[in-house]
């Protein structure tokens, strides 16, 4: 199979960690339109990785997102896996948020999912196969009083993503859910815990393959949900 052959894969959110991890995994056999708010970002790992292309979109702009999706099946063809992994929000007790964060969070958090589904995941059924897969966080299922910021937009997701699943499984199409309880490993979140030790944070390329395997599961045996976590960590 020669690279214009390839199947096409979208990661939504690529970040510095996760994101830049699945773009290498998923390379290797995909051809990836990868989407995010930084077009330098998205640059410099075109330049690095065979088979990558840079698609810059605000996935919270619905209107923008929405033909980014549309470029990229006209530019790439129909994607047959679709990940979403982008992540708003921040700290703070429901009394002192700005409810703008919120808002910002539920955007990019949840509606761009929406998005995703309604443009990619018809076709994906039209063809009788398909992926798309969700990262989320703990917070998708237990809110704290830190994180009024971010949670309830990880749980809109969440059960966005069930709904999905229900709906379009018996049609061909898995949709999975990976629950990612930790910290992942980046500068910016090694800046944040400067004392943890090594094997507090988990490694991007870890959660990469556990993403690769969901993603090729035979159909006898779907997942949605999926949960990885250090091994140190109570839960």
């Amino acid at each position: 199979m020669t690279a214009g052959d390839r199947p096409v894969c979208v990661i939504v959110g690529v970040g510095p960690g996760t994101g830049a991890a699945l773009v290498h995994r998923f390379a290797s056999e995909y051809r990836v339109a990868m989407i995010a708010r930084s077009a330098d970002r998205l640059e410099a790992l075109a330049v690095e990785v065979d088979g990558a292309f840079s698609y810059p979109c605000d996935v919270g702009d619905g209107e923008a997102f929405i033909a980014t999706l549309q470029r990229i099946g006209d530019e790439l063809g129909s994607p047959s896996v679709a990940i979403h992994n982008p992540v708003v929000g921040a700290r703070g007790s429901y009394d002192q948020l700005d409810p703008a964060i919120l808002a910002e969070s539920l955007l990019t958090n949840a509606m761009s999912l929406l998005h995703l589904a309604q443009q990619l995941v018809p076709p994906m059924v039209e063809a009788g196969a398909g992926v798309l897969l969700c990262t989320g966080s703990t917070g998708a299922y237990e809110g704290s009083v830190a994180m009024t910021g971010y949670a309830p937009s990880r749980a809109a997701q969440r059960t966005l993503a069930e709904s999905i699943a229900k709906t379009v499984a018996p049609q061909g199409v898995h949709v999975a859910y990976l629950v990612i309880d930790g910290v992942i490993d980046t500068a910016s979140m090694r800046g944040y815990y400067p004392n943890e030790a090594e094997d507090f944070f988990m490694q991007p390329a870890v959660v990469a393959e556990e993403c690769w395997r969901l993603v090729h599961q035979p159909r006898s045996a779907w997942s949605f949900r999926a949960e990885i976590r250090p091994a140190h960590r109570r839960w």
